[in-house]
């Protein structure tokens, strides 16, 4: 990921919310009780799993303070 803020991919945005989730000192596991999926679920997204739904990715975000934003 050449821009650390820029998100092209599935596994950028996986690679963002890992980043934040380590520097809350969060485990998998604490995301996924917090957000109310399965902890495999969290594993997915943060590998870049393209079949993951997006509304349990903007539901992680928000639980972890992340914001979205696209630009043009």
């Amino acid at each position: 990921m050449a821009d650390p803020h820029a998100i092209q991919t599935p596994l950028d945005l996986g690679a963002a919310i890992r980043a934040r989730r380590k520097a809350l000192g969060l485990r998998q596991s604490d995301v996924a009780l917090q957000s109310g999926v399965t902890l495999a679920t969290v594993s997915a997204i943060e590998n870049g799993k393209e079949n993951a739904r997006i509304g349990l990715i903007l539901q992680i975000c928000r639980d972890l303070g992340l914001q979205l934003e696209a630009k043009g």
